[in-house]
């Protein structure tokens, strides 16, 4: 019998038994939705030769295969394997990791994702727990991936800080910030902190280059719910490299671990579980509020 992660194939969380009983999906692996062409082919042979000859794209940046025989499952997993895109994770496991397009692609990002996702997923993905650990990355306050409905979610930000005594006035990061958070008084722009989402866009706005990243950081937030009564994450703390970023988020992943009830989501039980004791002691080690 084949052995996926110390476990039986057939009870992994990347098989999923559909509305017939008598057929099950196969979730994939593909950290951040990333996937060679070649790659890409395999999975397509794959999913002819034992599904129906179609593959479901998922809300997490994966793929499925459905409508496949239970009887085929250690043939389909040694050969998702040996495709370099294996079995994945949907039970009570940390699951498919998920990430915006980050630097490499998008022009508000302040973060690389790609990379991240992948060295997070390396560090922890698949790891068996209490409850369903979800993982997304945003390389910026838009937040496309809805980090801070997760139960960890990170997101790419940019304190901005003005050239004092070279503002010209021109109003340009003030037209062009979302928030309001940029008022110009008296010929130069002032910056209103507490409206102010640390998005970075002012920054790249600036056709003068007078407003400059303060604090370039990551936000790690932790207990975000989706579903049918969502939940915003809490703001656990702020680092400045990927690996602190990675160092939290395992501490993060062993503290459910070894402290979180089953059956519960993780927002649901965050105070039950020393959630402050918690948050003080990882500020306390990585610095950073918020």
């Amino acid at each position: 019998m084949l052995m996926m992660h110390g476990r039986p194939i057939h009870t992994r969380g990347g098989v999923i038994t559909e509305i017939d009983p008598d057929l099950c999906a196969i979730r994939l692996r593909l950290p951040a939705g990333i996937l060679p062409v070649d790659k890409m082919a395999g999975i397509a042979e794959i999913a002819k030769k034992y599904g129906s000859g179609e593959v479901h794209l998922t809300t997490r940046q994966t793929m499925e295969i459905p409508h496949v025989d239970p009887q085929h499952l250690e043939e389909i997993a040694q050969e998702l394997e040996e495709n370099g895109t294996p079995v994945g994770s949907e039970h009570d496991e940390v699951v498919n990791i998920i990430a915006c397009p980050g630097t490499s692609q998008c022009k508000y990002s302040n973060i690389e994702t790609f990379g991240l996702a992948r060295r997070i997923d390396e560090r922890v993905f698949g790891k068996e727990m209490p409850i369903r650990v979800r993982i997304s990355l945003s390389g910026c306050p838009n937040a496309c991936t809805s980090p801070v409905l997760n139960e960890i979610g990170v997101v790419g930000r940019i304190r901005p800080l003005r050239v004092e005594g070279m503002c010209t006035g021109c109003g340009t990061c003030a037209e062009y910030c979302k928030e309001k958070a940029i008022t110009i008084k008296n010929g130069i722009s002032e910056i209103i902190p507490e409206r102010c989402v640390q998005c970075g866009i002012c920054i790249q706005s600036c056709p003068f280059d007078l407003l400059k990243s303060e604090y370039r950081h990551y936000l790690i937030t932790i207990g975000g719910r989706r579903g049918r009564h969502p939940a915003s994450g809490r703001e656990l703390v702020t680092v400045e490299t990927e690996d602190d970023v990675l160092e939290v988020i395992d501490r993060t992943v062993y503290w459910i671990y070894r402290n979180a009830w089953s059956g519960r989501h993780l927002a649901d039980q965050l105070d039950e579980i020393g959630y402050d004791a918690f948050r003080e002691t990882i500020r306390t080690e990585f610095g950073g509020g918020t």
